[in-house]
């Protein structure tokens, strides 16, 4: 039979690792094994509860959310051509940047291991013992934030954050420029609340699921553009061993997002599938709590959030081209590089 529910014991617990993962002198999460294949941290049983509810939600014919790169509008800003272009007329700094906001970001998620996670049983008529759910408050988002910015209860073993920035140092070079400006937050702005109809504690965290699952979705599609910027022969010349180690490094961090965005796709298409209980004393379908404000985080994060991002991104690369000689002629050859 089937295993349903697991421990947060289990859901800590890693493979036996053949090697630590070393990069640059620094020990981080996870490690390879006897035949040198990189493992996940704290996936040992993690994989195949995450894998177990799934198939549980797919046999009794449920719909599973769409959790792919289709649900982007829009493609990356800068473009992987004006990215080189950029690398290519001595501003590596621009991709500089990205690595570290994306390393800084990682690190923020370490607060998830710190939050307070409810027990969903509590506003939830149905018994989510056997499902991802029901876990949330026993490891599984722990796990998660443990993942981006450490686990707290193993302070000197680097996680996502540092590894994003190991990798920057390859092909860069350490403190090759200065700390950029940081944006204060990847979520959707709370303007209004997503689920008035529940109790706070409960509407916050399925809001940041909602939001945790679309950051997962665009993170997969710069995993792609970085692995292709690092894999291009013609870049970093000086330095293509330390690129294609950069890039291993990135696809490390890929294999381990990978959990992350099952069990949130898992765990938000199993909410949808539950009654909860209100603030007023009645019950609302999962399905009609949660499918509008999904809607609105993915066209947040798709399109709005990413054409503003674009608009301010491509105001600050113009001024730094346009100082370059010929700087006219060269902003309009960056911009016939724009993906349409």
């Amino acid at each position: 039979m089937t295993q349903l529910i697991y421990s947060n014991e289990d859901l800590m617990a890693d493979h036996p690792f053949a090697r630590a993962q070393v990069i640059a002198g620094e020990e981080m999460h996870g490690g390879f094994d006897e035949a040198g294949t990189y493992v996940s941290p704290r996936t040992l049983h993690r994989w195949p509860a995450v894998r177990a509810w799934k198939q549980a939600l797919e046999a009794k014919g449920d719909k599973i959310l769409d959790a792919t790169t289709e649900l982007l509008s829009r493609s990356n800003y800068p473009s992987r051509e004006q990215q080189k272009f950029l690398l290519r007329n001595s501003l590596g700094q621009t991709f500089w940047n990205s690595l570290t906001v994306t390393g800084v970001f990682e690190g923020r998620g370490r607060f998830i291991c710190e939050a307070t996670i409810p027990d969903f049983q509590n506003i939830i008529v149905e018994n989510i013992s056997e499902l991802g759910i029901g876990h949330l408050h026993k490891g599984l988002l722990y796990a998660h934030g443990a993942d981006e910015g450490g686990d707290p209860k193993r302070d000197g073993i680097g996680a996502h954050d540092a590894m994003w920035y190991a990798l920057r140092d390859l092909v860069f070079g350490k403190d090759a420029y200065p700390d950029p400006e940081i944006p204060e937050n990847l979520s959707r702005p709370g303007d209004e609340p997503l689920f008035p109809q529940i109790d706070g504690a409960y509407a916050g965290i399925m809001g940041l699921l909602l939001n945790l699952l679309m950051i997962e979705i665009r993170a997969e599609s710069f995993f792609a553009f970085c692995c292709d910027l690092l894999d291009d022969a013609e870049l970093f010349l000086d330095r293509r061993a330390e690129a294609a180690e950069a890039r291993e490094v990135v696809e490390r961090i890929r294999t381990d997002e990978g959990i992350h965005t099952v069990s949130l796709q898992v765990v938000l298409s199993e909410m949808r599938t539950l009654t909860f209980r209100t603030k007023d004393g009645g019950t609302i379908a999962g399905s009609d709590l949660i499918d509008g404000p999904w809607e609105t985080i993915v066209s947040w994060h798709s399109d709005r959030r990413q054409e503003g991002d674009r608009k301010h991104t491509k105001a600050q690369l113009e001024g730094m081209i346009g100082k370059l000689d010929g700087g006219d002629r060269l902003v309009a050859e960056f911009n016939g590089l724009e993906d349409a």
